[in-house]
């Protein structure tokens, strides 16, 4: 079985490793990675951007391969914040004919890096850079912001597995999501 995910982020890449050890159907699965742009902006700002900027990798990279796998975090509007906003990170998983949609936990960024991602247009690894939080340009391929924002106890990798994991649910229960 091949599975290919649509990114260039090896830490996306190992979520998805880990993920599917557990899941007897992708016991002899190989899974390579393909960098796959997401045809939405480089910082999603809603909730229906950040799904389909998913969706789009998914289905892009779907190619000589049993399911193909999009991951991508972005902003969604959420009221009560302090800022207005909170991260998401969506996984699409394509098996040629649908999509599988998984959404991890959402969390708020600092009011000013949210402002800095609106006003100023920059992507999340800039603005944590700007606002000094952090000393590495691509911290979204390590640790990732929630990295920071939780002293270590959380980090990027796991918001993609909690996603990843809500996509398979789709996969292991097909009766259960089947459309007529």
């Amino acid at each position: 079985m091949q599975i290919k995910v649509a990114t260039n982020n090896n830490i996306k890449v190992l979520a998805v490793k880990e993920t599917i050890k557990d899941y007897p159907v992708f016991k002899e699965a190989v899974v390579s990675k393909k960098n796959i742009s997401s045809g939405v902006s480089n910082q999603p700002k809603s909730m229906e951007e950040t799904i389909q900027g998913a969706v789009n990798r998914a289905s892009k990279v779907y190619k000589n391969c049993t399911y193909s796998f999009g991951l991508e975090s972005g902003l969604m509007k959420v009221p009560q914040t302090k800022s207005g906003y909170m991260n998401i990170c969506a996984c699409v998983i394509f098996d040629g004919r649908k999509h599988h949609l998984g959404l991890g936990s959402a969390f708020e960024y600092p009011i000013e890096v949210t402002r800095l991602v609106f006003n100023e247009g920059l992507d999340i690894n800039q603005a944590f850079y700007k606002t000094g939080l952090t000393q590495n340009p691509e911290i979204g391929s390590h640790k990732g912001a929630i990295g920071i924002l939780t002293n270590g106890r959380v980090n990027r990798k796991d918001l993609s597995v909690q996603a990843i994991k809500m996509a398979l649910i789709h996969l292991e229960f097909k009766a259960l999501y089947s459309i007529n």
